[in-house]
């Protein structure tokens, strides 16, 4: 398994942990823009985990 491939799904990853801690640390503060940021951090994430678990059977199916 070459890990060179699953290096978009952690980066997008890295993007939507970031835009989850930006988006809790602007609602603690009670700042524009958290409930977007949130969001779009949960979003990535899932994003992420699926382009990741895609990869992953592809790489299980090519193995066989």
């Amino acid at each position: 398994m070459n890990l060179k491939q699953f290096i978009t799904p952690l980066i997008i990853l890295l993007f939507g942990v970031g835009c989850l801690i930006l988006g809790s640390v602007f609602k603690l503060l009670h700042l524009q823009f958290a409930p977007q940021l949130l969001f779009l951090g949960g979003v990535l994430q899932f994003i992420a985990i699926l382009i990741t678990i895609i990869k992953l059977i592809k790489v299980s199916r090519k193995s066989n």
